[in-house]
């Protein structure tokens, strides 16, 4: 085998190995699935009625990838029966947090 096909076998397997972003999400897609989940009025949504929810039609993997976000950010709780808005922007909420106690 020659020097060039190994250095173009070694690349190819660089880009496999490397992780796929196809859909990137936009900060207004972020923010539409936001308000979408925020707004629902149960208290969990499910991944097929959040896509129905959505004024725009969102890829499933851009989707998903908006959804990871905003679990790791602690905006939302992902469980068996769905997904649950659990960021409070309360300032009362804030206010209690920093004069609270610590034991």
């Amino acid at each position: 085998m020659s020097k060039s096909v190994q250095v173009q076998k070694s690349s190819q397997d660089a880009r496999k190995a490397a992780p796929k972003f196809l859909h990137s999400p936009t900060l207004n897609t972020v923010m539409m699935v936001e308000d979408a989940i925020k707004g629902w009025y149960n208290s969990e949504i499910s991944i097929s009625q959040l896509k129905k929810v959505l004024p725009k039609q969102v890829n499933h993997t851009t989707l998903m990838s908006i959804l990871e976000y905003l679990e790791a950010s602690n905006k939302i709780a992902v469980g068996l029966r769905g997904i649950v808005w659990i960021q409070n922007d309360s300032p009362k909420m804030r206010k209690a947090i920093r004069e609270g106690t610590v034991m």
